[in-house]
């Protein structure tokens, strides 16, 4: 039964991005009102160039700390290497996958190598709370 619950069955597909060359703090401010732990970064094409995450966003507090700077582009703190998912993965393999990875969210792709979702661990154990 866990193997046919698929990673668009609890994805979040209401997904709030950034441009490159936002404002680091515009988007820090839209992280924390949306109360949300990190967002895909996206060109003018809508294609997936990174992910800002709230760890990529403590380099901002260290530099106003240690460097008084506070302040630059999105593109300047987010991760570029970004590992993305199917949407028609199977929750359990997302599991083992998280299970063995430090990420935190990935990027959902559908068949058609459109960016159309973010899943997270939260989301997989709301998937196995529903089951169980």
């Amino acid at each position: 039964m866990l193997k046919k619950i698929t990673v668009k069955d609890y994805m979040a597909a209401n997904l709030v991005t950034f441009t490159p060359d936002m404002d680091i703090l515009d988007a820090i401010n839209e992280l924390v009102d949306k109360k949300i732990s990190g967002a895909s970064v996206v060109d003018q094409h809508g294609n997936l160039v990174g992910i800002l995450s709230e760890r990529d966003c403590m380099k901002i507090a260290l530099n106003a700390c240690y460097h008084e700077e506070l302040g630059g582009k999105v593109s300047e703190y987010m991760t570029s290497d970004v590992k993305t998912v199917q949407a028609d993965m199977s929750i359990v393999d997302l599991a083992e996958l998280f299970y063995n990875s430090p990420l935190r969210r990935y990027a959902v792709f559908d068949e058609e190598n459109r960016l159309v979702g973010q899943i997270s661990r939260r989301d997989v154990l709301r998937a196995l709370q529903t089951i169980w």
